[in-house]
């Protein structure tokens, strides 16, 4: 494990440090902090991660979106540097670039150990980052899945979704996601499922708590 125990860092100076590590670290406030407090992550949760990467990424192709995983930062802050589960990052990748330039999207998997961050201290930074426009919260234990997204005025609206035909696309870059796919080989009821849809509804609802308006959505109603 690295010292941690240091000046306070620069997102720059950070993103350099961070070459020599063997672990993932985020920056918090100028201070390296590791990912997950270096606990891991649980099968579910992995398997989670997987699922997304494999239908967003045949979703989106050759770009020139595309998905990424946490080995890419994501920069809150002038000394605030976070690593999204996954992320839709809109700019081509460079040899020398370790961090987002332009995502549209970023997704957390809660965890015991980081469901207050992610649904606080994280949702926070993202809602001012400029260029995202969703931001998903999924919960392996119960299957819920809220999305946040961006309208056109700048505020957040979101909704809930939790059965396994429920569905939500991701305007900015043509892909969606239902339940299905992102709990595949979790939840009980998403087996046998054929390869993922283009199309799919979208909803929109009120805001939730500040700094946005929250509903949920139901299946049958």
């Amino acid at each position: 494990m690295a010292n941690t125990q240091q000046q306070s860092m620069s997102g720059d100076e950070f993103l350099i440090w961070c070459l020599d590590q063997e672990d993932r670290y985020e920056l918090i406030d100028g201070i390296p902090v590791p990912l997950r407090g270096m606990a891991g992550a649980s099968r579910a949760h992995d398997r989670i991660v997987v699922n997304m990467i494999a239908s967003l990424g045949n979703q989106l192709g050759d770009g020139p979106c595309m998905p990424t995983t946490a080995d890419t930062a994501l920069r809150t802050g002038i000394k605030r540097i976070r690593r999204p589960d996954v992320m839709i990052e809109c700019t081509p990748p460079t040899a020398l670039s370790y961090e987002a330039q332009a995502p549209l999207a970023a997704f957390e998997v809660l965890s015991p150990s980081t469901r207050i961050t992610d649904r606080f201290s994280k949702l926070g930074e993202y809602m001012r980052h400029p260029t995202l426009r969703h931001i998903i919260l999924i919960d392996p234990v119960p299957f819920d899945v809220l999305v946040y997204s961006r309208e056109l005025g700048g505020e957040w609206s979101s909704l809930v979704y939790s059965a396994p035909e429920d569905s939500f696309t991701l305007d900015g870059c043509s892909a969606s996601l239902t339940l299905q796919q992102i709990y595949r080989g979790i939840m009980p009821s998403a087996k046998s499922l054929g390869p993922p849809a283009l199309c799919t509804s979208r909803g929109r609802g009120p805001q939730p708590p500040s700094p946005a308006r929250q509903s949920s959505r139901r299946s049958g109603h």
